[in-house]
Parts: C-alpha cells; structure tokens; sequence
C-alpha cells in the first residue's frame, strides 16, 4: 500500500479504520495481499477516470477515499451508517475536499447528475434484490451524463469460492478479524455454486442491522453470483467493461473481485433510492 496514492501520508488516520485493521493489515500475509491488491486495481480504474467530483456510495471505513481525494476537486462519501460517518468525518478531519454523509444527503433532486465518478465497491452483494435496484437507481440519478460508475463485487464461485472458503477456514482457526463467523456451505451448495453459470442460485441466509441497510436486513457473502448481478447493472446502466483482479486474463476464475465498468443509458434519469 506505501506506494498507492497518499498511503503513506494519511497512514495513521487509515490503520484505525475497521476495515484496513481486519483486511489490509491482517496478520495473514494473503489476506492483506489480496485486500490490498484490489485497492491497488480500484486506484488504477479510479486515476484513469479522474475529474471533477467522486462519490463513494457505501465507503466502508473511508480507507479507499482517503487514498484517492487528491485526485478530485472534491470526495464525497456516503453510507447509511451514522455512525460510520460521524466516525470517518472526524478520522479525515483534516483532508479538506472530503467529506462523509448520510445516503439521505444525496438523496434530494439537487444531487442529480452532480459527480462525474460514481464508485460502489463491495456494497450490492450484501443488498437483498429490492434494495439492490433501488441503490443501483440511486447510482444512475447521481452520476452526470457524461460520467462513469464502478461497481466491484465480490467472486464468490468456480474455483475462486474453493480457494477463498479454504483461506477463511485458515483465518478463523487463527482467529484472524471476523472470520471466525465465515458462512459455511453444505456440500450440495458448494457444489452448486463451484459449478455456477449466469443463473445459478441458491438460499441466502438474511441477516438484521439497524444500520448496515436501510431495510435492516442484508446479505453476507454466501451464494452471491455476479454473473447473475450482470443483467441487473444492464437494465440501469450501459456496462462497457468487465474486469477482474488480480489475475484479470483469469476472467474470474483465479479472480476474487469482479468489476464493472459502467456509463449511464442515454436519456435515462431514475427516481431516489434509499
């Protein structure tokens, strides 16, 4: 991470984040490696693209945003955890073109088409369905015409799924971060979703928060498949790329992150989301 953005420079303020604590700094040496390889692509896309203003929607800890502000006029990132953003608006305090808010504050018509990059990593495989359009419409009424979205997802089938239920059994023994609460999958699951194609499916199990979601409920990360996520992201946003890291000639298959690389349809505006 030194050499990635201001990495070295707001190095402290990062390390007290939950998310760089668990993953970025894990003790497991693949954990961090593989954490931090999918900031390093995120930064790449992001660079490629930068100007005017960004959006993180569902920033996590703020680590990604803190590594990119410099990049943007101004970094906008928003979450509907209060208390995510109240935590991070203090940490960053001293960043001066980045600010954290409420999904509420971005949800007023004078926030239509207003950032020329919208990014939402790790945030819709945690989404039940309804709440998964309705953030993918709040995505397509923030970005500008002539903007772009991020989106990353997590893959979590095909041989990437063995290989990452094998690393969290390791982290959990180890009782590295949360790993110790890993989903585990029967035998007929995990043989469904090794195998999966663009449609394949299983149960979810559906947990409660007051703050994760504003429907209080969301996913974890068994049985998500983003081929399936694909023709979703299609009825709201043109994709004009899917890549993948690390290991991106893989097409997934060695990958653990997906990503689409998105512009809005043409002549499409949506409604608020959440």
């Amino acid at each position: 991470m030194k050499t990635l953005g201001h990495y070295e420079q707001y190095r402290e303020l990062i390390s007290r984040g939950s998310y760089a604590k668990n993953q970025i700094l894990c003790k497991s040496h693949f954990i961090s490696w593989s954490h931090t390889r999918r900031f390093q692509f995120g930064y790449k896309l992001v660079r490629q693209r930068a100007r005017g203003m960004l959006l993180d929607y569902g920033f996590g800890d703020g680590t990604f945003l803190a590594l990119v502000s410099h990049l943007f006029e101004r970094s906008v990132g928003a979450d509907p955890d209060l208390k995510q953003v109240i935590e991070c608006s203090h940490r960053f305090s001293g960043i001066s073109n980045l600010s954290f808010v409420s999904t509420d504050d971005v949800a007023g018509a004078e926030q239509t088409g207003m950032y020329a990059l919208v990014m939402c990593m790790e945030v819709l495989e945690h989404c039940l369905p309804d709440t998964a359009n309705k953030v993918l419409s709040d995505l397509r009424r923030l970005v500008s015409p002539g903007g772009a979205v991020i989106i990353s997802v997590p893959v979590e089938i095909g041989p990437t799924l063995l290989a990452k239920q094998l690393l969290r059994r390791a982290a959990a023994w180890r009782s590295l971060g949360d790993y110790k609460y890993f989903e585990k999958y029967t035998w007929r699951e995990f043989l469904k979703m090794l195998m999966a194609d663009d449609h394949t499916t299983i149960e979810r199990p559906v947990y409660f928060t007051d703050t994760r979601l504003r429907s209080g409920q969301f996913h974890g990360h068994k049985g998500f498949n983003w081929r399936a996520l694909k023709p979703l992201i299609e009825q709201h946003f043109a994709v004009e790329q899917v890549k993948f890291s690390p290991a991106g000639w893989s097409r997934g298959y060695a990958s653990s992150q997906a990503w689409f690389v998105c512009k809005p349809l043409a002549g499409r505006r949506t409604e608020s989301a959440i």
